[in-house]
């Protein structure tokens, strides 16, 4: 596809979902309460999609995902939650090239 054909069939959906996430964030700011894990891991998902960078889907997911590689013996809950409480592993960011 062209990018004129990918901006035809995609922006609209694109340009909601950004509007919705803004909404979203909106919503947040004017919530009281303490802070969340989920929001800031989001927050973070979110400074991926900055600037002219490749594989940005493939980073958000990461930013989300827990790195552990080694399964746990019990879940601390229920279910997903769609975010990673615990620190990003250094691993997990990968360092960028030396540049001039």
């Amino acid at each position: 596809m062209t990018r004129q054909q990918v901006l035809d069939l995609y922006f609209m959906e694109a340009r909601s979902k950004v509007l919705d996430l803004a909404a979203f964030l909106d919503r947040m700011d004017r919530a009281e309460g303490k802070e969340d894990f989920r929001l800031a891991a989001l927050r973070e998902a979110i400074s991926q999609l900055q600037g002219r960078r490749t594989r940005r889907a493939e980073k958000v997911l990461l930013s989300l995902s827990d790195p552990s590689v080694t399964p746990v013996d019990r879940a601390m809950g229920q279910g997903a939650c769609g975010a990673w409480a615990g620190p990003i592993a250094p691993a997990r960011r990968k360092k960028k090239p030396n540049s001039v």
